[in-house]
Parts: C-alpha cells; sequence; structure tokens
C-alpha cells in the first residue's frame, strides 16, 4: 500500500488536548447552569430514520440534511435456490437514514416513544455532534456540538422568561458580556404577513428574513418578490419593520400599531409583553435582551417565541437560538405538547472566546506539577510526594524519564505545567524537596505537605 497523505473532511476539525481542555470548560460551564434550572441529561443516536428528520426544518433545512444512503457497502449473499438461477450476490435493501441536524427534532421523538414514562412539564439538556451538508467557513462547520435545554408539556411563558435567565447567566459565567439577546415571536411575523396583505406567507416571509443580516434589505425584497411571490406593494410596507428602533417598550408599541388588523400578530405582541414581565418579576436582568421585530428563526417548527444570541465585539454570527414548537410532537403522534428550548454552538463559543482572549488559565491547565527525573534515586525518593499530591487532589507528573535538566524544564513549559519540583541529594538529605514557579522563577524548599498547601 502506498502513502497517503492524511487528511480530514472540510468543514469538521481536530481538537488538541489544549482545544479539548478548553471545550470542556465551555461545556461544563453551560452544563452546570442547564443543571441548577433543573434540566436532566439525555443522549440520541448518532443517526435517526430519515423520516424523523425530514420536513421539520424547512426546504432549505432539509437540503441540508446528511443523509445515509445505505446500511453499508457490502454484498448480501442470496438464498441457494437463487444461486442455482445464476445470481450469486445482490445489494441490501436500502436503508434510509440520515445524521441528526439538530438536537430538537430526536428530543421530540424521544419524548413521543417514551411519553407514558416521563413526569410532564419534562426539561431535559442534551450535549452532542449534529451534521449540516453546508458550504464551510467560519464559524460554520459541517460537524459541529450544540447545547440544547428544552421543556416540553407546557404552553407557560415563564419558561421563555427563565431561558433569558439562563442564556445570560452561561455567558456572564463565560465572560461573554458585550453580548445582545434577540427576542421576537412568529406569531408577530405571521401579523405582519397578515398586515401587509400577504396572509398564509408567513414561511415564506421567515425565510427571507433570516437572511437580513447577511444580504442586506434589497435583496430580501427582491427574493420577497421574484422567488417568493409576494407583491411589490406588500414588500413596500415592510419599510417600518427594517426602520424599526427605539427601546423594546417603545418598540412593543410601535408593533401594536402595525398589527392593529392581525388577532393573531397581537397575540404575539401579548406573549412578549408577559415574558417580559416575568423577567421583571423574577429579577432577570434584561438591559441585554432587545426585542428584534426582523427576527425570523429559518426553522418552520417554530410557533412562539424565537431566540437568538450575538456577541457584539466578535466577528461572528449567533452563538445561540432558539423558540417556543407548539406541536413537535404531534407529527410523531402525540398532539398537544408544546415545548419551548434553546441552544448554545459550542464550535462558536469557542472561536469567540479564542477571538476576545477570555479563556482563564484555570481552563487551560491540564497538568499543575511536574516532577522531575534526573536519576533512578531522585525518582524513587519522589514517587511517594507524586501520590500525595494525587490523593490530595493536585494534578501531578513525574516525567517518565532519566533526563537532563533543559529537556525536562522545554517538555514542562511547552505543556504550560505551572511549576516543577526538583530533588538533588541536597534536598534529599534535608527530606526536602525544590518547588520552582515556571512563571516567576522562584524557588522555594518545602517538605511535602508544605509543597501541597502552596499548591493547593
Amino acid at each position: 500500500m502506498g502513502k497517503q497523505k492524511p487528511t480530514i473532511p472540510k468543514g469538521t476539525r481536530d481538537f488538541g488536548p489544549e482545544q479539548m481542555a478548553k471545550r470542556t470548560y465551555i461545556l461544563e460551564t453551560i452544563k452546570t447552569v442547564y443543571k441548577k434550572y433543573g434540566f436532566q441529561n439525555l443522549e440520541t443516536p448518532t443517526m435517526e430514520n430519515l423520516s424523523v428528520l425530514t420536513g421539520k426544518y424547512g426546504d432549505e433545512g432539509d437540503q441540508l440534511l446528511f443523509k445515509i444512503v445505505n446500511s453499508g457497502d457490502y454484498l448480501k449473499k442470496v438464498k441457494a435456490e437463487d444461486l442455482e438461477k445464476g445470481a450469486k450476490f445482490m445489494l441490501p435493501k436500502i436503508s434510509e437514514k440520515g445524521l441528526r441536524y439538530d438536537l430538537t427534532v430526536p428530543f421530540a421523538r424521544y419524548v413521543v416513544m417514551n411519553h407514558g414514562n416521563l413526569s410532564f412539564p419534562f426539561k431535559r439538556y442534551q450535549v452532542q455532534p449534529v451534521w449540516r451538508a453546508d458550504r464551510p467557513q467560519r464559524g460554520r462547520y459541517r460537524e459541529f456540538y450544540q447545547c440544547d435545554a428544552d421543556v416540553v408539556g407546557t404552553d407557560s411563558l415563564l419558561c421563555e422568561a427563565e431561558i433569558l435567565a439562563m442564556m445570560g447567566e452561561a455567558l456572564t459565567n463565560l465572560k461573554v458580556t458585550d453580548h445582545t439577546i434577540k427576542l421576537n415571536n412568529r406569531k408577530v411575523l405571521t401579523g405582519i404577513a397578515e398586515a401587509i396583505g400577504e396572509n398564509g406567507k408567513e414561511s415564506e416571509l421567515c425565510v427571507a428574513i433570516d437572511k437580513l443580516d447577511k444580504i442586506g434589505v434589497d435583496k430580501v425584497n427582491q427574493e420577497l418578490v421574484e422567488q417568493r411571490g409576494f407583491t411589490e406593494d406588500a414588500v413596500s410596507k415592510l419599510s417600518p419593520i427594517y426602520e424599526m428602533s427605539g427601546s423594546t417598550e417603545e418598540r412593543i408599541e410601535k408593533m401594536k400599531t402595525f398589527l392593529a388588523s392581525s388577532e393573531i400578530g397581537l397575540k404575539g405582541i401579548s406573549e412578549l409583553e408577559e415574558v417580559f414581565n416575568f423577567t421583571k418579576v423574577m429579577g432577570v436582568p434584561t438591559e441585554k435582551v432587545e426585542f428584534d421585530v426582523t427576527l425570523a428563526r429559518g426553522l418552520s417548527y417554530y410557533t412562539g417565541a424565537i431566540f437568538e444570541v450575538k456577541v457584539n465585539n466578535a466577528n461572528m454570527g449567533s452563538i445561540s437560538g432558539g423558540g417556543r414548537y407548539d406541536n413537535l410532537t404531534g407529527v410523531f403522534g402525540v398532539e398537544g405538547l408544546s415545548g419551548v428550548g434553546f441552544s448554545f454552538g459550542v464550535d462558536r463559543i469557542y472561536d469567540v472566546l479564542e477571538e476576545l482572549d477570555l479563556y482563564p488559565q484555570s481552563a487551560i491547565e491540564t497538568t499543575k506539577v511536574m516532577i522531575t527525573n534526573f536519576d533512578n534515586a531522585g525518582r524513587d525518593y519522589c514517587l511517594p510526594l507524586l501520590q500525595k499530591l494525587r490523593t490530595a487532589g493536585i494534578s501531578a507528573e513525574l516525567y517518565p524519564d532519566n533526563a537532563k535538566m533543559k529537556k525536562q524544564m522545554n517538555f514542562a513549559n511547552k505543556k504550560g505545567i505551572g511549576f516543577v519540583v526538583l530533588a538533588w541529594e541536597d534536598e534529599m538529605a534535608q527530606g526536602k524537596f525544590s518547588l520552582k514557579n515556571m512563571e516567576t522563577g522562584e524557588q522555594q524548599l518545602l517538605t511535602d505537605e508544605q509543597i501541597i498547601e502552596v499548591l493547593k
């Protein structure tokens, strides 16, 4: 076999030890918030039957599904009687499966399959990779992790208020303070379609307006007319929507006037007001929450509140999104289970924290202290200390080979180890060790107990 240049598929990434330490920091920070709000962990299979996935994400979403068209590239032997007819092999029956596009639809499928064993409202969080056959670019990958949190089995808008609280708390804990949480309601978008005389075209409106930040007003209007079947007169009436400004309260009042002829649109505004009232009563900070009437979220299963988070001082799109879905479980046979949830995009948060240099030193530190190994006598003298450090909860390692000082120090520096223990004849004669701070260069002669006290 000839030599082969190792590569990975476009839109995927390897994560080495330092990158994994940073990802673990992100995941644990978010999981801590989810657990704090009463969410339970759940995992679903990597692949789903294609019928479970299709028709849930809109036309554009369906086109991004990774489809598995066969159960494996192998040939299946047929029965002996078929061999007599001259057929030696046959292909297996094509199995229509797909890699999960998100975590919400598999969650809805899980809820229906386990409906009788769950206590409702059911709160779950899920941290797993998803796959999309998208064009790879910065912040957009074909394989990436999502951190979902959903509540199903209740219509209460208190859940929306808690989601705003969870988003804000997780981002604050990650030190991402300069962010905006955008909030809208799909009923408002349905009302906008009615108000401009395009009843029943809210899905088409959402698909187009969802691209507003990417392609601008003119091209969105052009798409609405040329591809979505809107009249030019209807599109011209969207100008007040595009130009909406002022505080959340002022925007809500403007939309009450704009949607005066739409009952469902006013219902959406009323729901938004109730969510904001809940946040006030709960004491949830909302200075970073903004009512954005152009926020659409392209997924077709949303029916109520929709959320999106943007980091203002970073070169990145949204890092979180979600919304209310009134009957996602209905397509699987269980009606009336309303749910609401959101997801953090781990890979995008990773890139943001990298760009803004927000990772704490503790997040990337793998080993706190390394014990040097110059000869067998020093190694054996230090071995009991190694175990004492680990018993005390301090990450520690012993350099495995007898080696020169320079080689071991270079190893510690390259790995980012903060402290090094040295034991020469003088230290061993006194029953002590030298502890070197690799950042300051300071060196102390200490007992094993004193070393543990310093490092803890």
